[in-house]
């Protein structure tokens, strides 16, 4: 061979050993039989699983009904689950005396509004779905609802039983005078004292159902004449 062709040889040799290949490490052709082990001791101590999220959470972030469900424990008489004692405040306050003195069952009697008719409208309000949503909200139309109710009907009671006597246009006329006042502060631009928010649209926020529960009211006893 010439010189020229044993350095193009050697060339080659060399650059074939620098490659990757030519210092990779074959994989075994079979892992070598050794025994596994799992180690689960644990040196006493109570250690949580935290793959468990019930187990490593605090009781306390656990949701509502559990966070109610502790407060209950240590707080018999807690706000969280203190429920408004309607039939004990009615009692408190002889409002059922005060209907019959009123002569509030008479005058609905004098309109057609008798046990009968009141009967007749259960199913359509299980129709429409209000039995079930009474229900459901238990808690919220006890603690919310009820005590204005309840703790306004001695003054409630007289106002009603007059305007049942009258009749609908009793209703006619106070639900346009609930839905009008809304409607003059909002277009009067009134703004509620020393906070200076919309008198038109957060007062609204009561007059216009009042308006509409009002105006129902004489619909529905218009409807009730025989």
């Amino acid at each position: 061979l010439s010189s020229r062709d044993m350095k193009y040889a050697a060339t080659l040799t060399i650059a074939s050993l620098l490659s990757a290949d030519a210092f990779r490490l074959a994989p075994p052709t079979r892992l070598p039989n050794r025994p596994r082990t799992s180690l689960s001791e644990n040196f006493g101590l109570n250690l949580p699983n935290l793959n468990d999220t019930d187990e490593i959470t605090p009781d306390l972030l656990l949701g509502e009904a559990k966070y109610k469900q502790w407060v209950g424990e240590i707080e018999d008489n807690s706000f969280l689950n203190r429920q408004y004692n309607v039939l004990e405040r009615v009692r408190e306050l002889d409002l059922l005396g005060k209907t019959v003195d009123s002569g509030l069952l008479s005058n609905l009697e004098a309109q057609g509004v008798d046990l009968e008719t009141v009967e007749s409208l259960l199913p359509a309000l299980e129709g429409a779905g209000a039995l079930s949503l009474v229900g459901n909200n238990q808690q919220l139309l006890l603690n919310l609802l009820a005590p204005p109710l309840v703790e306004g009907a001695p003054l409630l009671i007289p106002v009603l039983s007059t305007a049942v006597g009258i009749g609908p246009l009793a209703f006619f006329l106070g639900s346009l005078a609930f839905l009008g006042a809304d409607a003059g502060l909002v277009a009067s631009g009134a703004e509620i004292p020393f906070v200076g928010l919309s008198a038109g649209f957060y007062l609204g926020l009561l007059l216009v159902p009042l308006g509409i529960v009002t105006g129902g009211a004489g619909v529905a006893l218009a409807a009730a004449k025989k």
